[in-house]
């Protein structure tokens, strides 16, 4: 049964940032076939202050509708659900946010796993996820992770970002040519992309490229608009897929949100 408690919060105009700090509440959608953990998360969120947990699905087909319905900054989604698995939900889902008006605030699907190295999360990640969380993670990481993908943040941990896209890249054929759109980057643009592969943080980056963090996230803007990529984790996954970094190069230091 589809769970709803709507909001009479403002639509944004078209080309608008929108910020999720300050007044502004951060809207939650849950989606998991277990109803002791849906209520156990929507129960987590709505204690704090700033989150609002405003719908609750039971599968995947739910959380779409749900999805474009309501809108939500934040969809976390469970992966193995019934009747539509949480893979296909969440590709329909940025389909749909994709295709739909410029001026709706972009909806920042999270995948819910029991095991980091999960194959459904690779997949998900290549649908449009921006990242995933634990189910036995702690609460504290879970809020955070839910407030840093409504800010637009990544939600994945360097370390485990590359050893997974590693396990999996590993089983895959490699792209046979490089793609074209690299040509297009500059060479600093280009060693921002190396060293986001590689898992490395904005605050790495700067240290070893010996610029500012406000010039990582520049010219990593550029990368992803020249590359049509939607962000960081996405990045990640084309430089694994095109070979940009082999299965087995480094990563970097573990840290939750990358920013």
């Amino acid at each position: 049964r589809l769970s709803t408690r709507r909001s009479s919060l403002p639509r944004g105009r078209s080309g608008e940032r929108f910020p999720v700090t300050g007044d502004r509440e951060i809207r939650v959608l849950v989606a998991d076939d277990q109803a002791l953990v849906r209520a156990g998360l929507a129960t987590l969120l709505d204690s704090q202050p700033g989150l609002s947990v405003v719908g609750q699905a039971s599968n995947g087909q739910e959380a779409v509708l749900l999805a474009r319905e309501l809108k939500p900054d934040v969809v976390l989604m469970d992966i193995r659900m019934p009747v539509l698995d949480g893979l296909e939900a969440t590709g329909r889902i940025v389909r749909e946010q994709a295709s739909g008006a410029a001026g709706d605030r972009p909806v920042r699907v999270v995948v819910l796993t029991t095991y980091d190295l999960d194959e459904y999360v690779y997949d998900a990640l290549r649908a449009g996820a921006c990242g995933f969380l634990l189910k036995h993670a702690p609460p504290e990481e879970l809020l955070l992770g839910v407030r840093a993908a409504a800010d637009g943040g990544a939600l994945l941990s360097p370390a485990v970002t590359s050893r997974l896209l590693r396990e999996f890249t590993a089983r895959r054929p490699a792209a046979a040519r490089e793609p074209a759109g690299l040509a297009r980057l500059t060479p600093r643009e280009r060693e921002v992309l190396d060293l986001v592969v590689q898992g490395r943080s904005n605050a790495e980056i700067a240290r070893e490229l010996v610029i500012a963090q406000t010039t990582v996230k520049t010219h990593l803007g550029h990368v992803l608009d020249k590359l049509g990529l939607r962000d960081r984790v996405h990045a990640v996954v084309y430089g694994y897929e095109y070979g940009l970094i082999t299965p087995g190069g480094a990563p970097g230091a573990d840290s939750q949100v990358l920013t």
